[in-house]
């Protein structure tokens, strides 16, 4: 019987590097990654320097990055709305922007016909200076740090890594789903990372490293029960629950409304718990990487439980 490769990859997964491209995303180079925020003296949108630093991580693991245009705009600001949720839809005559979803896929070998799809958006808010860092640099570098990891794995199946924009309107991931369903594109599972090493303070406090697989439809609560599994299989120190909505939501929602409904989003609290949750003070130092790295090791041994068979019953 073929040994286990799911442990091996584990210990490639690298908190250090999780941080390293966090910081880089929010930070140094870049605080923020907008359409509407140029840095003095450079040439391109934040946003599309993210993009190019993202680009060049994927290449560097040898993946041939598919960029796939859309047209976006700024959220306006509403003072008046709770603080966590002032961004308005734009008006009609407000700037329009190219916005770029990023795509790197490995092909499978035996069944390259069904695919896992590994989400985040790299986008920052672009209704407010906010560095964005767990909303979502850092859910970017784990899909990065997952995308390194896989890249000389031998999967039977494909793996597609999207990097998409939710800060703007509309969100990309509605083109990237739609043109999925339109190409006839069998996505067997997704896992939107969003938000991956967020607590609630208590549970930092004490060390207790939550993980909440949210999903909505029926047949994704396998694929949640999944990363609780992968999580006490591979005893990876996580307090794993799955938490089910009563509506699609986020990047994942995008592509459940399409027809891709095994589909859960990967998030440390529920409900989420950043006290700077779409404010300036979301930094990278108050990011929990130790948790983050957590919970791409659960993510990556499920989506591989998945790519060496295991079944979601329909």
């Amino acid at each position: 019987m073929p040994s286990d490769p799911i442990p091996a990859l584990l210990r490639r997964v690298s908190e250090r590097r999780i941080r390293r491209d966090t910081f880089a995303l929010s930070k140094d180079p870049l605080p923020f990654r907008t359409l509407s925020h140029t840095l003095p003296g450079h040439a391109k949108s934040t946003l599309d320097e993210a993009d190019d630093f993202i680009e060049a991580r994927l290449e560097s693991c040898g993946y041939a990055v598919e960029r796939e245009g859309c047209l976006v705009q700024a959220f306006r600001r509403d003072l008046k709305k709770n603080i966590h949720h002032q961004y308005l839809t734009p008006d009609a005559h407000d700037p329009w922007h190219v916005a770029w979803n990023l795509s790197a896929r490995k092909v499978g070998s035996t069944t390259p016909e069904e695919t896992i799809l590994l989400i985040s958006h790299k986008d920052s808010q672009s209704w407010i200076d906010s560095p964005g860092a767990n909303d979502n640099a850092i859910g970017t570098a784990v899909n990065l740090e997952l995308a390194r990891v896989l890249a000389r794995y031998p999967s039977r199946r494909s793996f597609w890594f999207l990097f998409c924009n939710e800060e703007h309107w509309p969100w990309t991931s509605v083109t990237a789903a739609r043109n999925a369903r339109l190409r006839g594109e069998k996505i067997i599972a997704l896992f939107n990372i969003d938000g991956p090493g967020v607590r609630k303070p208590e549970d930092r406090a004490a060390g207790r490293m939550t993980c909440f697989s949210v999903y909505y439809a029926p047949e994704a609560e396998r694929l949640a029960d999944l990363m609780a599994e992968a999580n006490r299989e591979y005893s990876l120190g996580l307090i794993a629950s799955r938490y089910k909505v009563d509506r699609p939501g986020n990047d994942d929602g995008s592509f459940i409304k399409e027809g891709y409904r095994v589909a859960v989003h990967n998030i440390g609290s529920m409900p989420y718990a950043d006290p700077n949750y779409h404010l300036e003070g979301d930094v990278p130092e108050r990011c929990d990487f130790s948790s983050a790295a957590a919970m791409a090791r659960a993510t990556l041994a499920a989506a591989v439980r998945l790519d060496l068979g295991w079944k979601i019953p329909p």
